[in-house]
């Protein structure tokens, strides 16, 4: 990750409201050179809305946005060299084929001759498209199609991307090549502004996160930072070779642990607090002479983070 003392996406107290509707509600965040920031919320959070502020498409009520310093209401011509954007969903084009489709793009974006060239020829094999220069657009899958968006995103090489669900209706493998190609982007100094309903893939590729609701933002920071922000819940897996109820007992008789079930052997139990408290306590287990052949937690997760922020409200 790089930073830089200015951050290169910047939302000051933004606003959007349709009639009565505040889809954005004094939203502020800042994103750094090489950052990827995961932008989390439910339909109707407010996330399109703040993208299509920062790609000039739509103009906030209050508040302003800046991308590289500039900012979109009062230059908007000088954010849109630096920014490309992915939209949720983009047209194509009858008896096209990539090539052409790009070239098109590379053309609006005011490149021409040999620059232009370079600059599909760089696209193309970074999105894996050189190899399907020629195919029309309509026969590609859903996969190349994101492929060909995101190189008509980034023809003009911005320092900026923003990413609306750019994952959405991708095969697995699909998703993990384009989650392959956004760290890429990154590591080359791109900062990447990215939505998605996969909080899995967001929590593996994300620098930092922002949580929106009801066009409000509850959270942001790392993940490891929210997650920390919030009561840590784990879910602990035991195997003892020999008295499985004595543990049961035992654990019962203490302070933090709830939902004890034993099943032969395995003892499982629900817990608050930080791992480090679980390396003491399978340390009391053995100590007080409990055979434990196995002990495993799953902690929470950026998907119970977001469960536990949001509220599940609708606007």
């Amino acid at each position: 990750m790089i930073a830089t003392r200015r951050p290169v996406i910047e939302l000051r107290r933004l606003h959007r409201f349709f009639g009565r509707t505040k889809a954005v509600n004094d939203v502020s965040f800042e994103v750094y050179a090489g950052q990827v920031f995961g932008y989390i919320g439910p339909n109707g959070a407010g996330k399109t809305t703040s993208m299509r502020i920062l790609a000039t498409l739509d103009l906030p009520t209050a508040g302003d946005a800046l991308i590289d310093g500039y900012s979109v209401i009062n230059d908007p011509d000088r954010v849109r060299r630096r920014l490309g954007f992915m939209p949720d969903a983009f047209g194509v084009y009858a008896n096209v084929n990539c090539r052409e489709y790009l070239d098109f793009f590379a053309r609006s974006y005011g490149l021409h001759g040999r620059e232009r060239r370079l600059a599909m020829d760089k696209t193309m094999e970074f999105t894996g498209l050189d190899v399907l220069a020629e195919k029309p657009i309509s026969g590609l899958s859903k996969g190349m199609k994101q492929r060909l968006c995101l190189g008509r995103s980034m023809i003009h090489d911005p320092a900026v991307m923003i990413l609306d669900e750019p994952a959405a209706g991708l095969d697995p493998r699909a998703r993990i090549e384009l989650r392959e190609m956004i760290a890429r982007l990154a590591k080359h100094g791109k900062t990447i502004l990215v939505s998605s309903h996969i909080l899995t893939e967001l929590a593996e590729m994300c620098d930092v996160v922002g949580i929106i609701e009801q066009g409000q933002l509850l959270a942001t920071g790392s993940v490891a930072d929210i997650q920390r922000g919030q009561l840590s819940h784990s879910r602990v897996r035991v195997r003892v070779l020999e008295n499985t109820e004595g543990l049961a007992k035992w654990l019962s008789e203490k302070e933090g642990f709830s939902e004890i079930v034993t099943d032969g052997e395995l003892l499982h139990f629900s817990h608050v607090g930080e791992r480090a408290e679980e390396a003491i306590l399978l340390k009391e287990m053995i100590e007080t002479g409990f055979r434990i052949a196995e002990f495993g937690a799953r902690h929470s997760t950026l998907e119970d983070v977001f469960l536990n922020v949001t509220k599940g409200r609708v606007q």
